[in-house]
């Protein structure tokens, strides 16, 4: 993030314009406060529009980087500026359901595109009544089916990529098996 000298930029509050009338007229005084005014002006733009600094849609993109690491999300210089801003907008909504089927349908669909179904949970069992026998155990493995977003080779389905945002976003204790599909799973209507 770097926030340097832009050219032409003018300065709101020009200093020589604020010396005593002695130096008013005085050549050296005003080029020395010009110069000031170079270095200062793109402070004062930054500071009077800080607050689009905060909102990820609004920000400039060096800036992005430093908003994710604020709300621990995740922010790839190699992703469109679009999806960088989505993902930062996004990333407080997304650790709420860190962890869940939504959670993880959903950062699939941000991150890469693809639509997602979730099965199984992971092997959790309880039961409502104290003392009482737990259910049966169930599957200890929760499959990830997805299948493209969108229509067209370009939006094609990264393995790879799916398998690594799964093992950052399944709990621990879960075992992951990721099914990649040419297209919505029978039955579905997407």
């Amino acid at each position: 993030m770097s926030r340097a000298a832009v050219p032409g930029l003018p300065s709101p509050h020009p200093i020589g314009e604020q010396l005593p009338a002695l130096y008013a007229e005085d050549d050296f005084a005003q080029r020395f406060t010009a110069g000031l005014d170079t270095v200062l002006a793109p402070v004062f733009t930054t500071l009077d529009n800080l607050p689009s600094y905060f909102d990820p849609r609004l920000a400039p993109a060096d800036f992005l980087p430093w908003l994710a690491s604020w709300v621990g999300g995740v922010d790839d210089p190699r992703w469109p500026t679009a999806l960088r801003r989505e993902a930062v907008a996004r990333a407080v909504e997304l650790h709420r359901w860190r962890g869940t089927r939504r959670g993880l349908t959903e950062a699939l669909r941000l991150v890469l595109g693809v639509n997602a179904e979730v099965s199984g949970d992971g092997g959790a069992t309880w039961s409502r009544t104290a003392g009482a026998d737990l259910p049966p155990a169930p599957a200890d493995e929760v499959l990830i089916r997805v299948w493209p977003g969108r229509e067209g080779e370009a939006y094609a389905v990264d393995a790879d990529r799916v398998r690594a945002l799964v093992r950052t976003l399944c709990p621990v204790h879960t075992v992951c098996r990721v099914e990649v599909l040419p297209g919505p799973p029978a039955g579905e209507g997407r």
